[in-house]
């Protein structure tokens, strides 16, 4: 049977099948013999092959009657992925997470404050999605908490993104303020939701869909910081459309605390980076890293401002990613 992957709780994959059936499966044991360096080789938004079975069966060492109601199966195989969101697990450097596969849209949750969102996670994310061909929508959330200073920034860091050709969206998940165009984007596709706790991910996906009923929590008063309400990765559906399409679905994820590349080589970096990419073409060395190097066009256009300082940071921050154990789950 074939079927997508709508909920993973970690030891569990609910897969539903085109027909509406929805089976818990498990993972056959030598899936994680095939060479995925992943914490999880299947996601949500895989398309799967699955075997049913009953509850009392045995399978590939895998024991299916534990305590999850329902048809019970074993994942056999996984499809052809169009595209997929990754980062660095958070304690092991040398694997990869999978966030989700298979998404038309990823869209990065994000705030100036409470809490604040650096450029760097931002730009690490985008950076991500680049490479492995997601379009990306940055969702500014809490624009109703903002005091004018606040107003202003967020104004100039929407304008960065854009000028960048990133779709921007501020919103407020409590006042409505900006949902119905995002709504409108979101609309017939299959989209992500990621961005670091406490940003609003599950009050936006609640305000989108009030079915979803997502848990959600107040930020720490200590830290101006999220508390991890969301423990696993699900697929919601959108309302149908008008004309009784499926309206789409969107995949929330639990909140992270920083954005770890993964398998990036050095000198593919720049290629992630819009800006530095298209400059670095004019640049006098064909194999310049856009550090040091005379007739560099990058470190031209950066000294005449046409390139944001904090997009060069962070190029740089991810250029030294292969420094041995310097990732450790931070923004």
């Amino acid at each position: 049977m074939t079927g997508v992957i709508i909920r993973n709780t970690g030891s569990w994959y609910d897969v539903r099948t085109d027909d509406g059936q929805v089976f818990a499966c498990k993972v056959k044991g030598n899936f994680r013999l095939r060479g995925i360096r992943s914490t999880n080789p299947v996601a949500v938004g895989d398309r799967v092959e699955f075997q049913p079975l009953s509850n009392s069966s045995r399978e590939g060492g895998v024991s299916l009657s534990a305590d999850r109601k329902g048809a019970y199966a074993l994942i056999t195989e996984i499809h052809d992925r169009s595209n997929y969101i990754i980062r660095r697990a958070s304690n092991l450097s040398k694997q990869s997470h999978i966030i989700a596969a298979n998404v038309d849209l990823a869209c990065l949750i994000v705030t100036i404050a409470h809490p604040e969102t650096s450029t760097t996670f931002i730009d690490r994310f985008l950076a991500s999605a680049e490479a492995y061909r997601v379009p990306v929508s940055i969702i500014f959330n809490k624009v109703d908490l903002y005091d004018a200073d606040e107003l202003r920034y967020l104004e100039a860091i929407m304008s960065l993104y854009r000028l960048l050709g990133y779709s921007c969206h501020a919103v407020s998940a409590v006042t409505g303020e900006g949902v119905e165009e995002l709504l409108c984007e979101l609309r017939g596709k299959t989209s992500l939701f990621s961005g670091n706790s406490g940003v609003g991910k599950s009050t936006l996906l609640n305000c989108l869909i009030p079915d979803a009923c997502a848990r959600t929590a107040e930020l720490s008063a200590a830290h101006d910081q999220g508390q991890h309400t969301t423990t696993f990765s699900e697929m919601y559906d959108l309302p149908a459309l008008p004309t009784g399409e499926k309206g789409g679905g969107i995949i929330d994820t639990p909140g992270i605390r920083g954005f770890g590349t993964f398998d990036f080589e050095p000198e593919e970096v720049s290629h992630y980076f819009r800006e530095i990419f298209q400059v670095g073409r004019d640049c006098r060395f064909g194999n310049c890293t856009h550090t040091h190097e005379p007739g560099c066009a990058v470190l031209d256009a950066l000294q005449r401002h046409e390139i944001a300082e904090s997009r060069y940071q962070s190029y740089l921050s991810m250029l030294s990613d292969k420094d041995e154990g310097k990732y450790r789950d931070r923004s």
